[in-house]
């Protein structure tokens, strides 16, 4: 009776450790760059055909990722200092080039400059959100953005940052939630296997 009893534990928590392992594996494995899911759901949303639209006006800096959409810290220095983006941004990495959607605070903004290429807003309601080449990583890069907040439209040198070093993919989740999570399952499989044994010695 002894060994069947410790045969059903190992089996219970074989089960356990089977059925909580592929969902370590799903966690993990949103981390990193693109997955090709994820490419064709941003072919569809944008059409086959974007080499066209936007993307080879402007020399953007040559990248090793997958195509898709990621996430990048961005930082804005220049103006008054009362308007600021969004950070995180978005980052698009399309033929292996990078570009940036910036939204900026402010809904006034009616185009954008980038070496003298003039890009107007991608959206028609909210704040003013652009999709520009990114031509530098980790280094002041300087943009022009036009505002009609003041009595007179008003074209304002901007610099604009982008930190590679806080690419990541746009669903990933952060490595220290993931190992939560992973801890939190070996916990929940011990705190089980520990109630079994208990119980199984309550009845003896």
């Amino acid at each position: 009776m002894k060994m069947c009893g410790m045969i059903r534990k190992k089996l219970i928590i074989g089960l356990l450790i089977l059925v909580i392992l592929p969902g370590i594996a799903a966690v993990t494995s949103t981390e990193g760059f693109a997955s090709e899911t994820e490419e064709e759901s941003y072919d569809d949303a944008n059409g086959s055909d974007t080499e066209e639209e936007f993307h080879n006006d402007v020399n953007a800096v040559s990248v090793e990722w997958k195509d898709g959409m990621y996430v990048t810290g961005v930082a804005l220095e220049g103006g008054s200092g009362r308007a600021s983006v969004t950070s995180p941004c978005i980052l698009i990495v399309e033929d292996a080039k990078a570009y940036a959607r910036i939204e900026w605070s402010s809904p006034y903004y009616d185009y954008m400059i980038v070496e003298d290429v003039i890009y107007l807003p991608v959206n028609e309601d909210g704040n003013s959100v652009f999709e520009i080449p990114v031509t530098v990583f980790d280094e002041p890069m300087t943009v022009i953005a036009d505002t009609t907040a003041m009595s007179v439209p008003h074209e304002i040198e901007y610099t604009l940052t982008f930190d590679s070093e806080s690419i990541t993919n746009k669903n990933a989740i952060p490595r220290a939630a993931v190992w939560v999570v992973c801890v939190v399952l070996v916990i929940i499989v011990i705190c089980i296997a520990a109630s079994l044994i208990k119980k199984k010695r309550n009845m003896r």
